[in-house]
């Protein structure tokens, strides 16, 4: 679980507000891959409105991988 937290704690640790959203896939194996984006303290609103505008101009959040 340590892997898995180490580049999302760094906005805790800063007190800035992170969003997490999905951006495409890798080649081979198809693995989802994230887009982070980091805002300043409180601005919450401001990276809500970027990863809205994000998904609308784009399809990658209706996509799944293949399940194994």
């Amino acid at each position: 679980m340590y892997l898995s937290d180490v580049f999302t704690i760094s906005c805790n640790l800063a007190g800035i507000c992170g969003l997490s959203l999905p951006c495409g896939f890798s080649a081979n194996p198809k693995l989802p891959i994230g887009l982070q984006l980091l805002g300043k303290p409180f601005g919450e609103s401001t990276i809500l409105k970027i990863a809205h505008a994000y998904e609308q101009s784009t399809e990658w959040h209706r996509h799944r991988p293949a399940l194994a």
